[in-house]
């Protein structure tokens, strides 16, 4: 059930977003990918745990690295990104020992983020191919 909710919440916030007009900047999704790396960090201050908190900070700070070159450089970086973390979540329980993380989240966000990316880059390959054949027009 956590993969059903995490897949349709993040078509129904990207859906929800290009329908609106959210995403038309560039800096819609870099924001998504920080706030999704967060809530690891959210989930140690939870859970008491500093040694986790700092683990999650220094995993949460790459992340927020990355979000940063892809918003200036490629938002293809922001799509590799949350497939990385969707990645991330299939491990996470077996090389970060967090014990604030609800049990159903790593299969909630795995499903979140691997559906995230594949909207981004389809959002992407469309504006590329549409300048693309904008291009031969010309």
């Amino acid at each position: 059930m956590a993969y059903l909710i995490g897949a349709m919440l993040a078509l129904a916030v990207g859906g929800s977003s290009t329908a609106v007009g959210l995403d038309r900047d560039r800096a819609f999704y870099p924001t998504v990918l920080i706030v999704i790396a967060s809530y690891y960090a959210l989930f140690a201050v939870m859970g008491g745990s500093t040694q986790a908190l700092a683990v999650e900070a220094v995993v949460a700070a790459v992340f927020l690295a990355v979000a940063i070159v892809g918003f200036k450089y490629s938002l293809w970086l922001v799509v590799a990104a949350m497939a990385a973390h969707g990645i991330l979540d299939l491990f996470h329980g077996r090389v970060i020992d967090n014990p604030g993380v609800p049990a159903w989240w790593p299969a909630f966000c795995l499903a979140y983020d691997g559906v995230a990316a594949a909207y981004l880059a389809s959002l992407l390959l469309r504006r590329v191919v549409g300048v693309r054949a904008a291009e031969r027009e010309s």
